[in-house]
C-alpha cells in the first residue's frame, strides 16, 4: 500500500488564497470530495458523516444523541434532566467541524442543496448543544459560529436562485440571511455585534452586486425609459409609456 502522500500534493496545487476542493473517484467506485489544505488533503464523503463513521450504528454522534433523547422522555415523560455532558459536547463541536469542511467544499463546488443540507445540519446541531449542553460555556460555545452558518445558507440559497436568474427572490433571501443574523445577536444580548458583523457586512455587500448587475425587470425598464422621455419633453413617448405600465400593473 503506498501511503506517501507526496505524488498527491506535488500533482495538486495548494492556493492560500482561495479554497481548492475537487470531486473524485474513489477506490471503491464512490464519489469522495477533496479539499487542498497547506498540509497535505482533506477528503469526506459525499453523504452521511464526512468521515464516513458510524457512530454507535448511527449516521452520526446527533442522531445517537437524539435518539437518547427519545429513550430518556420515553422513560420519564420529558425532557427536563436529560443533559449533554462536556465530553459529548465536545465530540458534537468535533463533529459540527467535519460537515462544516465539507458544506464549504459543496459551495466551491457549486452543490447548494447539499450545502443547504449540512448548514441546516450543523444548525440543528448548535440548537441540540444550546439546550441540552451541561454548563454555560457547552451551551455557548458553539454560538459564535452561527452567524458563519446563517450566512452560508443564505449564500447557498441566493447562488440557487440567481443560477435560475431569479433575482427578486435571491436579494430576499440575502435579506433574510442578515436578519437571521441580526436576531441571533439581539438574542444574545450581543446588539454590539451588530456594527461590525463580518458576515452582515459581506452579505450587505453581496446585496448590492446582485442589486446593481441584474436586468431591469420590464416594469422597471418602462419607469426608467419613462422618466427619460419626461427630461427629454417628449410627452408623446411619455403618455405611451404610461398606458404600457397601466397594463402590465393592472
Amino acid at each position: 500500500m503506498r501511503k506517501d502522500l507526496t505524488f498527491i500534493v506535488d500533482d495538486w496545487e495548494y492556493n492560500p488564497d482561495d479554497v481548492t476542493v475537487r470531486s473524485i473517484l474513489g477506490t471503491d467506485g464512490r464519489e469522495k470530495i477533496q479539499m487542498r489544505l497547506d498540509l497535505g488533503v482533506l477528503q469526506m464523503e459525499p453523504h452521511g458523516r464526512p468521515d464516513g463513521k458510524r457512530p454507535y450504528g448511527h449516521e452520526s454522534l446527533l442522531e445517537y444523541y437524539r435518539e437518547q433523547l427519545q429513550l430518556h422522555a420515553e422513560v420519564y415523560g420529558n425532557d427536563a434532566e436529560f443533559v449533554l455532558d462536556s465530553d459529548a459536547c465536545a465530540s458534537l463541536r468535533q463533529e459540527s467541524m467535519q460537515y462544516y469542511y465539507r458544506y464549504l467544499s459543496l459551495f466551491h463546488l457549486r452543490r447548494f442543496d447539499e450545502v443547504l443540507r449540512d448548514a441546516e445540519r450543523n444548525l440543528s446541531l448548535y440548537n441540540f448543544v444550546h439546550r441540552y449542553g451541561n454548563t454555560e460555556e457547552d451551551r455557548a460555545v458553539l454560538e459564535q459560529f452561527r452567524p458563519y452558518v446563517l450566512m452560508m445558507r443564505a449564500r447557498a440559497r441566493a447562488c440557487a436562485l440567481l443560477d435560475e436568474k431569479k433575482f427578486n427572490d435571491a436579494v430576499k433571501e440575502v435579506d433574510a440571511g442578515i436578519e437571521a443574523i441580526r436576531k441571533h445577536w439581539k438574542n444574545m444580548h450581543r446588539e454590539d455585534q451588530l456594527d461590525n458583523c463580518r458576515e452582515i457586512n459581506f452579505l450587505n455587500e453581496w446585496r448590492a452586486k446582485i442589486e446593481m448587475t441584474r436586468p431591469l425587470t420590464l416594469e422597471e425598464r418602462l419607469q426608467h425609459n419613462l422618466r427619460r422621455a419626461v427630461e427629454c419633453e417628449d410627452y408623446e413617448r411619455a403618455a405611451e409609456l404610461r398606458d404600457q405600465l397601466k397594463a402590465i400593473v393592472i
